[in-house]
C-alpha cells in the first residue's frame, strides 16, 4: 500500500491510501475520476507518495513529484500488466477486491463502465526527489535528486 498526499483547493492537505507500481523509473496509480485526489490533481499536480512498514524495523519511502495523467494506450497496458503481475488475485480473480481493474486501465477506464459510472484515471509520478528512511539496528536518511 501507498498513502498519496495532495493539495485541496484551499491548500489543505488532503492524504489517502491507495495500490501503486514501480514501472520504468516512475511510480503509478489509479483513482476514480470523481474522487477527491483526481480533483486535487486537476489544481495542483504536486504530490507525495509514501510507504513502508509500521514498525521499527525495514524501510520507509518518501517519492516527491508531479502526476501526470496517463493516455498513451502502450504505456496504460504495460501499467495495467504490472499491477496484475504485482496484485494477482485481487485483481485477476471474479471475486477478488479489485477484480476488473486491468481492464479498466487497459481501456482507458471508458470501455465498458455505465455512462454514470467514473472513469478509472492513471497517473505516473516521475520522483523529483525520494527519501529513504532505514530502521533497525542501524538508523538513516538518503535523500536522492532526480533530473
Amino acid at each position: 500500500m501507498y498513502w498519496l498526499s495532495t493539495v485541496r483547493a484551499d491548500g489543505h492537505p488532503h492524504v489517502t491510501p491507495l495500490l501503486g507500481i514501480w514501472l520504468d523509473g516512475a511510480l503509478y496509480f489509479c483513482t476514480g475520476s470523481t474522487e477527491r485526489k483526481a480533483e486535487n490533481l486537476v489544481q495542483n499536480p504536486h504530490c507525495i507518495l509514501t510507504t513502508g512498514r509500521n514498525g521499527l524495523d525495514g524501510l520507509d519511502l518518501v517519492v516527491e513529484g508531479e502526476a501526470a495523467r496517463v493516455n498513451d494506450a502502450t504505456e496504460l497496458r504495460s501499467v495495467a500488466d504490472t499491477y496484475e503481475s504485482k496484485y494477482g488475485a485481487h485483481l485477476t480473480e471474479r471475486n477478488g477486491t479489485w477484480f476488473g481493474l486491468g481492464d479498466s486501465i487497459r481501456d482507458g477506464g471508458s470501455g465498458s463502465q455505465p455512462e454514470e459510472a467514473p472513469h478509472i484515471l492513471v497517473y505516473r509520478v516521475a520522483p523529483r526527489t525520494a527519501f529513504g528512511f532505514a530502521k533497525g539496528r542501524q538508523y538513516s536518511q538518503t535523500r536522492w535528486r532526480f533530473s
